[in-house]
């Protein structure tokens, strides 16, 4: 089996006060359930993006107050996190995650970042518990070298990718699909290439149904030279934020899905974990472990990812 290149860091996981909503510890959870001498995966370290690759995305007003704590009171409730000096640190290393692993993608086929997708996050604030957009900022620095080159987003987080839809609603380059509850966080939706809006405590068959007729043939629409997939296990059944009602085993069919579309069409593919909030918080981690090693295991033996 694949060893999936993935890209990580110790600091992904900044402690947060106690009984936060999110869940921090799932990415040094995942990463350990990951990280085993049987693992599908090889993880490798990465350095913080620097500010002159964030500010092609984000105002430089916006990097002060995060970087000098000076977030006004609805700006830190807007986020959903409490600021303290390494935010901005750790959400750069993030972000150099998503970037390295499209990088490695569009070179070799596949890779994934072991966070990642915060999709909510504008040029100038923070939302939803999402600091920096490290999509746009990965797909801005890959059209810094490359300006034609195309990109999908596919983004099957129970939220829908606002943030994304805004920053890309002028790049003809770069689509923009997103399937998520018509009626869930964020409120105000914002338009992007092919929402998707399913009803409130969709039923697993319903939700799947309804990916199997829309997003292959977006893809076969757009022509993407990468797909950037924002997982989201806040799909699940027990999740508290998610407000759908997949079951674990229906997570694992839809991953096995999108990767399978990708990989038949030969479109290379970069994996981020996007949200999970699961009732049993370890249950956050292990629903992130298993989209990688679905990824892992849909891989057909002819792609061969060399290492990082």
């Amino acid at each position: 089996m694949l060893r999936l290149p993935c890209f990580y860091h110790p600091e992904y996981h900044l402690p947060l006060p106690a009984g936060h909503p999110f869940p921090m510890e799932k990415f040094s959870e995942a990463r350990d359930l990951l990280d085993r001498p049987d693992s599908v995966v090889e993880i490798f370290p990465v350095a913080a993006a620097p500010n002159r690759l964030l500010l092609r995305v984000h105002t430089s007003e916006y990097l002060i107050k995060l970087s000098q704590g000076t977030l006004d009171r609805r700006e830190i409730h807007k986020l959903g996190l409490p600021w303290q000096p390494r935010l901005l640190h750790r959400s750069a290393l993030e972000t150099a995650g998503t970037i390295a692993a499209c990088q490695h993608a569009l070179q070799h086929g596949l890779a994934a970042n072991l966070a990642g997708g915060t999709h909510h996050a504008f040029p100038d604030q923070g939302l939803g518990y999402c600091v920096l957009n490290d999509v746009a900022t990965a797909i801005r620095e890959l059209q810094s070298r490359n300006p034609t080159i195309r990109i999908f987003i596919a983004d099957t987080d129970a939220h829908q990718g606002n943030g994304n839809h805004a920053i890309f609603r002028q790049d003809d380059n770069v689509f923009t699909y997103s399937i998520h509850g018509a009626r869930n966080y964020p409120s105000a939706k914002e338009p992007g290439d092919l929402d998707v809006g399913l009803p409130r405590y969709v039923l697993g068959k319903e939700y799947l149904e309804a990916l199997r007729q829309s997003l292959p043939e977006a893809l076969d629409r757009f022509q993407a030279d990468l797909v950037i997939w924002i997982s989201g296990v806040d799909v699940h059944q027990d999740d508290r934020f998610g407000q759908m009602r997949l079951s674990t085993e229906e997570i694992q069919e839809r991953d096995h899905l999108v990767a399978k579309w990708c990989f038949i069409r030969g479109l290379p593919l970069t994996v981020l974990y996007g949200g999970g909030y699961h009732r049993t918080t370890s249950m956050t981690g292990r629903l992130h472990a298993n989209t990688i090693e679905e990824v892992a295991a849909a891989c057909p033996p002819a792609l061969d990812v060399p290492a990082a």
